[in-house]
C-alpha cells in the first residue's frame, strides 16, 4: 500500500517547490472532489464534549471507549444526554473500522491486519466494532458498537489520507481507475461516518470547538 512517509515526502517537496516559485495554495489538494462536509461542529452541544482519537484498530477498543465515556458522563456525572458530546475520528491503522463487513470480506482486512475478537482476542474476519449478538458480545459492548453510537448521534469522522491507501491498493489489484476503485471504497463506509480531508483536520477541529483531546487507542 501507499505508505505515509512516502505521502508526506511528496506533499513536502510539493510545497517546498511552490514556496521556491512565490505560489502560496489556499488549500492543499485532496481528493478528486473536494466537496467535504465541514457543518459537523455545529452537532457539538453541552459541556462534556471529547475527541476520540483512534489511530490503531486495537480490537475496536477506541470506538468503545468513547461509548463507555458517554455513559458515564451520563450515570456517574448526571449529565443529560444532550449535554454530552463525543467525536470519534477514524484515522491510520483505525480507517478500516469505518468500512462495512461485505469490504472486509472481499479483501480479507481481518486477516491481512491481523484484528482480534474484543472479548477472546483470537482473530477474527469481523469488523469488531460492527459485530452483534451472534459474535459473542456481552450487551454492554453491543450497546456501544459503531452503528448504535452513529444512531445515538455520536460524530464519526474517517480520514481521506487512510482511505486513499485502500484505494491505491484496489485500484492496483483490481486493475481499475482511481475514480472506479475510489467509488467502491467510498461506499463501503458505514452509513452516517463522515468522511474528512485528514483524520489530523478533523481532530484538529473538534479541539477547536471544545473537544478535550484523548489518545484512544
Amino acid at each position: 500500500m501507499f505508505g505515509r512517509r512516502q505521502f508526506l515526502r511528496n506533499a513536502t517537496s510539493n510545497l517546498a517547490a511552490m514556496a521556491a516559485l512565490g505560489v502560496v495554495p489556499t488549500r492543499a489538494p485532496t481528493s478528486p472532489s473536494d466537496d467535504w462536509d465541514l457543518a459537523w461542529p455545529a452537532r457539538l452541544r453541552g459541556k462534556h464534549r471529547a475527541l476520540f482519537d483512534v489511530v490503531e484498530i486495537e480490537s475496536g477498543a477506541g470506538v468503545f471507549r468513547a461509548g463507555v465515556w458517554t455513559g458515564q458522563c451520563i450515570s456517574v456525572l448526571g449529565a443529560a444526554p444532550a449535554d454530552v458530546s463525543p467525536v470519534i475520528v477514524l484515522r491510520s491503522h483505525a480507517l478500516v473500522l469505518a468500512l462495512q463487513q461485505p469490504f472486509w470480506d472481499r479483501y480479507s482486512v481481518g486477516r491481512m491486519r491481523r484484528v482480534t475478537h474484543p472479548v477472546t482476542l483470537k482473530e477474527t474476519q469481523r469488523n469488531p466494532v460492527l459485530m452483534d449478538e451472534t459474535d459473542s458480545l456481552p450487551p454492554a459492548m453491543l450497546a456501544v458498537g459503531l452503528r448504535k453510537q452513529l444512531a445515538n448521534g455520536v460524530t464519526v469522522l474517517a480520514c481521506n489520507i487512510a482511505l486513499q491507501e485502500w484505494v491505491d491498493a484496489i485500484r492496483e489489484r483490481n486493475r481499475t481507475s482511481d475514480a472506479e476503485a475510489r467509488k467502491e471504497v467510498v461506499a463501503a463506509l458505514v452509513p452516517g461516518v463522515i468522511l474528512q480531508p485528514s483524520g489530523v483536520l478533523a481532530a484538529v477541529m473538534a479541539q477547536e470547538h471544545g473537544c478535550a483531546y484523548l489518545r484512544a487507542s
